[in-house]
Formats: structure tokens, C-alpha cells, sequence
């Protein structure tokens, strides 16, 4: 007791200004930490006692601390209350039943820890980073090398339609069936070769990828894998996996896009003659792939028992079935044109349809009801599959050609990607190759773990299509007029004119990144707010007790880390073993993720149930989480193929680029983001020492050239940024002949150097360098091998920049 005594009030003895931070930053250090309660409790004591709090405040708060450190007195003298009142007030968010399944669906993985304010570094830079297995890697080799062969995109384009050659390699080497396992005939291929089969197929034609994409994304296949009875396993897989069957899922339709949920199909239960259940169905369906040439169509529809024959009430809710195409009422034939791109994408519909309930539902009578659930589980995993591995490919051949075209291309006496402001664009696209196969292995590897994580498949399909739309823009610019000429030799065109149709599918983009992302991530990703939305429905006040006050410990350690990380820059955040020029990048990245949590909190207590409704608040949120995880998935990537010094240029851009983003996202937040009576500090103060302090900033000009000069050099990292796409070596086809042309030209540059410094030194006069070839030759400036290497780099570089034309009656023959 002496020795409280002797430190009571002493605070205010001498220094008390030091006193007074010292205090702060103890309480702080308590926070960032994430100490116990009890430690809280003892901390507080302790700063009230050394300036001298009255005893009657001091009996106060010991009483107020034994409430809160015995949680059934919490629960039952405080948190009973505020369960009530905002029940009352309509506080917490009301989440419709396809919200709920969709938050359901799937699992929680690297975004928790990202949400968390304290991610552990160690572990999230040691994910799975998975590889083929021998069987697969055959395929590639074989099968799927074979089918690209035969691949014509201009004939394709021209004839609309993928050739009788292909279709065969298709059905006979089973590409429908990759995710159908193999005890059913199909190739049970991990999602890995899965996602490597679609972007090799992507970099020699779309309408094929998508036509082996869709059978293996979401539909009958991978329905009846995970919920089908035996006897619709049995009967359907083994022919969809040899395309005897041929597939299609018809879930869009008129009044219902991105809100599935709100589809119109019905189907009305009733028993037939026979005492059998059935289905009367009726439906129109657009934009469904496959179906004009379908044999059998997976249905979402509505699901009602008038009669209440499942015992489930009239609405059973949505429900997936299998209707054979031939079965009457069902009408097919029609299509759509999506931007010219000719894989069939078509209208269905069915007029009073009827089939056996017990065969047609997926899974049977059992999961009637149960659609919804199914399609969010699987688009948990097969988002981060079919559309990153389709970007990926497409961005991986531009970074190709491009970086081809640059060096081959020549005005005013030099390649056109050495200029600066070529170079710019240039890098952006070998930066974006580089980040999108970071992210794709990152997100193959949990899916290959068996996770499905929703959050995360939703950024791989918004954030990678969205790259790969700036790449071929960015391709477009630089190509020019080879860009613009369609023909053989153009091989982007395709890719440009099809961009809008994976920014369309699997959920348009604009309302994954503002909806999905962050509006389902604040609720599944956040540690506590999902345990507090279901304990408060739920009456579970002992549960809500848990997740309420654990929510407010998780604000309260987060707005310390978050302090103590901008002030400190990051560096007070632990980094585990990792390139010594990327630690910054783990540091900056701890100090996001705090920030990030704790804002993430003060949306959520401002906005409550508003907040799905703020979308351009929340698409910034969305914007800061998905480049959290992209710089991780970087970073994995880094570190796994062994920290190259080649690769330090486009880890550092790409690194940079996020940390950029994530700054903006921030600015916005603070610019828009509505705190009632603290708007002037929030948006005046927070966020001006946010931007004079900012987490990030562009990538210097410097790494721009290191990346832009790598890619105009063969081998080395040029090389592995278009592993995994189909590249003909026939000088006659587009890309074995521009690759011809960069190679020559290549070797000729170091001869094409000794004419210029020859001319620079006055041994040659001054002059264009192929006009003085036979002159450098005869003074010996040049050897004859070198003479012929120039001569044959000026013709295979003039070849290569042709362009296609056609005579009047070939481009009306064409277009007719």
C-alpha cells in the first residue's frame, strides 16, 4: 500500500507533459499488442492512480472494470441493452436469404488476415504455390498443344465457327470433362491444369477458350459432381465428360442480371398420374453459352409447391435442375452475337416443360431449394479460375508481340519501344503479365486446397479482366496501325474486340467490385461483424456478447497499430525473411492493413446498414483490400522463383503501382466518407496527414526502362512472362514471324552499334546506317556475316510490319 501510495498523483509532481505522452504512448504500445483485457484494466489503473483520479472516480472504474472482465455480468447488465436497442433502432444490416447464401458459400482465406489489422507476413508468403503433375503436364505437351495447332482465329473470325478438327481433338481428348472426376470418365484435372489449359487455348483463340471454358466453369458438370445422386452422376457425367453430351446452364435473363436472385423461371410441383412428383417448368433465358447446340440444359429457376407436397411451404426457392433439350417445350436455336466473337451464346426458353422432380433436380427432391447455395459454392472457386486464366493468357501474348513489334518497329532511325513514351505503356504491360500470373498461381494454389474463397475469386475475375483490358489498350496504342488492320497477321484484334465480354460475365464488374468485394468481405472477411449480424438475429445474446465487444477490442487495437504504424512509417511492423528490398513493401503493407481495418470499422458504425448503398464508398474500400492482396501475391511470387535481380524491376513497379492505389483509395475515403459532426477533422486533418504521409507513391521512371529493356531482349525474364501460351515457330503464321524478326534483329543491333559509333567517330560519314552498309563493310568497320545479318534484319523487320489488305470482293465476301 505504501508504494501506491508513494506513486499515486506523482504524475503531476514534475514533467507532467512527459507524463501526459508517456501515458498515450503506453496505452498505445497496450493496443498494438493486442493485450488481454485484464492488461488494459491494470494499464488504466495504473494512469489514473499516477494522476492522483479522486477516489470516488477510482471506485467507479473498478467497478466498471469487473463488470467488463466478467463476461455473464457484461452480458447480462450491458450488452442485453444494446442488443435491444439496436434491434430498435435498426442498426445492424438486414441480409436477404441470397445474401446469406452467399455469404455462406465458399470459405474465408488470406483476406481475413489482410482485414485483420495484423496479417502475418510468414505465413501468407508461404501459401501453396502449386505445380503440374506429370499427367498434366503431358496434356499440355500433347492434347492441348495438338488442339492449338489447328487453330485458325482469322478462319474462325471469317467462317464463325470453331473447325469440325477441333471439335474432334476436343471430344476425343475429353477438354469438357477436365473437372469431371476420373472414376466418371473425365480427367479430374486440379484447377491449376485447369486454368493452364484455358490460357493456352486463350493465346490462339477466344471462341475456343470460352467454349472449353464454360462446360468446366459453372453447370451440369461441376453440379453433378459436387451435389448430384448417384444415378445422375452415373448417367450424365461420363458422356458430358467424351461431349456426347454438350452442356449449358441457363441462370441470366431478362429482368435478371448481376441480382440473379431475382429470377423468374418457375416450376410448379405437382404429382403426375403415376403418384411421381414433377415439374411443370417455364422459363426465358438469354445470354446462356452453349445452348443453341445443347443436349442438355441446367435450369435456376423458382421453385413453388402449391400444394405443399415437400412440406416446405409454397415458396421452396431456387432451385438447379437437368432438362434434356429434347424433352418438349423446350425451345432452342436462336443466338446472340457477342461482338462478333463467334462461340455460340443464345436465348432459351421452355413452355410448361415437364419432368420427373426426383431425376431433374440436381441432387434430387432433397435439394430442392438449395440452388442458390450450390451456384454461390461453386462461383466461390471457379471465378478464380476460367476469366484470370483467359486475362492471363491474353496479357501474356500481348506482352509477346508487343515487345516484338516494339524492337522490330523502327521511326526516326530507332525502335519505337525505346522511346520514353513508348516505353511507358510497354511497361505497364509487361508489369501487368508479370502481376496477373502472380495472382492466378496465388489463388490456384487455395483452390487446389480445396478452399473456395469468394472474396478473393471475386477481385481474381474483377481486377484481372480490368488488367487485362488496360494491357490491350495499352497494346493497341503501341501497335498502331498493325493494331487496327484485322487479318491473319493481327492477333490482338480478337482479344481487343472481346475484352467487354469477361468485364460482363460471372457478375458485371462494376457491381463485383462496389457489391461483392468489400460489401461481402466487410461482412465475412471482418473477424467479428458476420458473428454479430447472425448472433443478433439469432436472440444468441451470450454469442453477441462475444462478437460485440471482440469487435470493439478489434477497433480499439486498431486505431493503436494504425497510430503507431503512420507515425513510425511501418517500421515498427515485424518482417519475416524476405528480399531486403521488399521488406519495405511487408511493412507498408501491415501499416495498410491496420488502417484499412480501422476504417472498414468506422464505415460500418457511420453507415450501418446504409453501407451497401454507398458504392463508391465502398468500391474504394474494395480498391485497398484487392491491392493488399495483389502486392501479397507479388510478393509470393518473388520470393518463390528465387528472387531474381531480373525480376526486382517489375516486383518493384507492380509493388509501387499498389501501394498507389491503395493510397488513392484512401484519399477518396477520407474525402467522401461522411462522419456526422467530425467531417472537417476527418476529411480536413486525417486525411491531409494521410496525404503528406502517404503509405505509396508511382513507380520511379527507372523502373519503367528496366522493364520496357528487358522485354526488348531474348531469353531471361521475356521468356518466363509468356510461359504457358501457345507460340508457333512457322515463319508464315503472325507470331513465328514477327518472333523471327526480333530474334535477327536482336543479333544485328550489336553490328548496326559498330556502324553508328564509326559514323560518330567520323570513319563513316553521316548518313543512314543501310546506306552505309557496303561502305562499312569495305573498311573493315563490319564483317561480311555482319553485313548479311543487317541485310537480312532490314527485310524479315519489313515483312514483319506488313499489314493484311483485301481486294473489294474478299472484304464484301467477308463481312457478308
Amino acid at each position: 500500500m505504501d508504494s501506491i501510495s508513494s506513486f499515486y498523483g506523482m504524475f503531476l509532481e514534475n514533467y507532467t507533459g512527459l507524463w501526459v505522452l508517456g501515458s498515450v504512448v503506453l496505452l498505445l504500445f497496450v493496443g498494438f499488442f493486442s493485450s488481454p483485457l485484464i492488461v488494459w484494466a491494470i494499464a488504466l489503473a495504473a494512469v489514473l492512480v499516477g494522476f492522483g483520479a479522486p477516489t470516488w472516480l477510482l471506485a467507479v472504474y473498478a467497478v466498471i472494470a469487473i463488470i467488463f472482465l466478467i463476461t455473464p455480468l457484461r452480458a447480462a447488465l450491458v450488452t442485453s441493452g444494446l442488443l435491444a436497442f439496436m434491434k430498435k433502432m435498426q442498426f445492424l444490416p438486414k441480409i436477404s436469404d441470397t445474401e446469406k447464401a452467399a455469404l455462406d458459400a465458399g470459405a474465408v482465406w488470406v483476406e481475413k488476415d489482410l482485414f485483420s489489422g495484423n496479417p502475418n507476413f510468414g505465413n501468407l508468403l508461404k501459401e501453396d504455390y502449386p505445380q503440374l503433375t506429370a499427367e498434366e503436364q503431358a496434356f499440355m505437351d500433347g492434347p492441348v498443344n495438338n488442339l492449338c495447332a489447328v487453330l485458325d482465329h482469322w478462319k474462325i473470325h471469317k467462317e464463325k465457327d470453331i473447325p469440325k478438327e477441333a471439335w474432334d481433338i476436343i471430344k476425343k481428348e475429353k477438354f469438357l470433362g477436365m473437372i469431371i472426376p476420373k472414376e466418371y470418365g473425365g480427367l479430374g484435372f486440379s484447377a491449376l491444369a485447369h486454368s493452364e489449359v484455358i490460357m493456352k487455348i486463350s493465346s490462339r483463340s477466344l471462341s475456343t477458350a470460352i467454349t472449353v471454358m464454360v462446360p468446366n466453369s459453372l453447370g451440369p458438370a461441376e453440379l453433378l459432381a459436387h451435389y448430384g445422386t448417384d444415378a445422375q452422376k452415373n448417367r450424365y457425367l461420363p458422356r458430358l465428360a467424351t461431349g456426347d453430351e454438350i452442356p449449358c446452364f441457363g441462370l441470366t435473363e431478362p429482368t435478371a442480371g448481376s441480382d440473379a436472385g431475382s429470377i423468374t423461371s418457375t416450376g410448379v410441383l405437382f404429382k403426375g398420374p403415376d403418384g411421381k412428383l414433377q415439374i411443370k417448368l417455364n422459363w426465358n433465358k438469354r445470354w446462356i453459352t452453349l445452348a443453341a447446340i445443347s443436349t442438355t440444359i441446367g435450369l435456376a429457376f423458382r421453385l413453388r409447391d402449391p400444394e405443399n407436397l415437400l412440406g416446405k411451404g409454397e415458396d421452396v426457392g431456387i432451385t438447379c435442375a437437368l432438362i434434356p433439350s429434347s424433352t418438349p417445350g423446350v425451345v432452342l436455336g436462336r443466338r446472340h452475337d457477342p461482338l462478333g466473337i463467334p462461340f455460340y451464346n443464345c436465348p432459351t426458353q421452355g413452355k410448361d416443360v415437364v419432368v420427373n422432380a426426383e431425376d431433374a433436380i440436381i441432387g434430387g427432391v432433397a435439394n430442392a431449394g438449395k440452388g442458390w447455395l450450390m451456384l454461390m459454392e461453386c462461383l466461390a472457386a471457379g471465378r478464380g479460375i476460367s476469366l484470370p486464366a483467359q486475362a492471363t493468357g491474353g496479357s501474356k501474348l500481348a506482352a509477346r508481340v508487343v515487345s516484338a513489334h516494339s524492337l522490330v518497329r523502327r521511326q526516326f532511325g530507332m525502335s519505337i519501344g525505346r522511346f520514353e513514351g513508348v516505353e511507358e505503356p510497354l511497361a505497364r504491360i509487361g508489369a501487368a503479365a508479370y502481376q496477373l500470373e502472380a495472382m492466378r498461381r496465388y489463388c490456384l494454389g487455395a483452390i487446389d486446397k480445396g478452399i473456395k474463397p469468394g472474396v478473393i475469386t471475386a477481385m481474381q475475375k474483377y481486377y484481372a479482366t480490368e488488367m487485362g483490358r488496360q494491357v490491350i489498350n495499352d497494346s493497341m496504342d503501341i501497335m498502331g496501325g498493325a493494331g487496327i488492320s484485322m487479318g491473319p497477321r493481327n492477333v490482338l484484334a480478337e482479344i481487343y474486340i472481346a475484352t467487354p465480354i469477361g468485364i460482363t460475365v460471372e457478375g458485371a464488374n462494376i457491381l463485383t467490385r462496389t457489391l461483392m468485394i468489400f460489401g461481402q468481405g466487410a461482412l465475412r472477411a471482418h473477424p467479428f461483424a458476420y458473428a454479430e449480424v447472425k448472433t443478433a438475429e439469432a436472440g444468441d445474446l451470450k454469442g453477441f456478447d462475444r462478437a460485440f465487444w471482440g469487435h470493439i477490442g478489434h477497433v480499439i487495437r486498431n486505431t493503436c497499430r494504425a497510430v503507431l504504424l503512420s507515425c513510425s512509417r511501418g517500421f515498427l511492423a515485424s518482417t519475416p525473411d524476405v528480399h531486403p528490398q521488399m521488406k519495405v513493401y511487408v511493412r507498408r503493407l501491415t501499416w495498410t492493413s491496420a488502417t484499412f481495418a480501422l476504417l472498414s470499422d468506422v464505415a460500418m458504425g457511420v453507415l450501418g446498414g446504409q453501407l451497401k448503398a454507398k458504392q463508391k464508398i465502398t468500391g474504394r474500400f474494395a480498391d485497398i483490400l484487392a491491392n493488399m492482396y495483389m502486392a501479397t501475391a507479388i510478393l509470393r511470387r518473388f520470393e518463390y522463383e528465387g528472387r531474381r535481380e531480373e525480376d526486382l524491376a517489375f516486383a518493384h513497379y507492380n509493388l509501387k503501382r499498389c501501394m498507389a492505389n491503395i493510397q488513392t483509395g484512401f484519399d477518396g475515403i477520407f474525402d467522401n466518407l461522411k462522419i456526422p459532426g467530425l467531417r472537417w477533422f476527418f476529411k480536413g486533418w486525417i486525411g491531409a496527414w494521410s496525404r503528406i504521409n502517404s503509405v505509396g507513391s508511382q513507380a520511379s521512371d527507372g523502373w519503367s526502362h528496366g522493364i520496357a529493356a528487358a522485354m526488348l531482349k531474348e531469353g531471361g525474364i521475356r521468356d518466363r512472362l509468356s510461359d504457358g501460351i501457345y507460340l508457333p515457330t512457322d515463319k508464315n503464321e503472325a507470331i513465328g514471324r514477327l518472333e523471327h524478326a526480333f530474334s535477327v534483329t536482336n543479333k544485328a543491333e550489336a553490328a548496326e552499334k559498330k556502324v553508328k559509333k564509326a559514323i560518330r567517330e567520323g570513319v563513316l560519314p553521316k548518313k543512314k546506317v543501310h546506306l552505309l552498309l557496303d561502305e562499312a563493310r569495305q573498311k573493315n568497320v563490319i564483317t561480311q556475316d555482319e553485313l548479311k545479318l543487317i541485310q537480312e534484319s532490314d527485310a524479315v523487320r519489313y515483312d514483319a510490319i506488313l499489314v493484311d489488305d483485301f481486294s473489294q470482293e474478299e472484304y464484301m465476301s467477308r463481312h457478308s
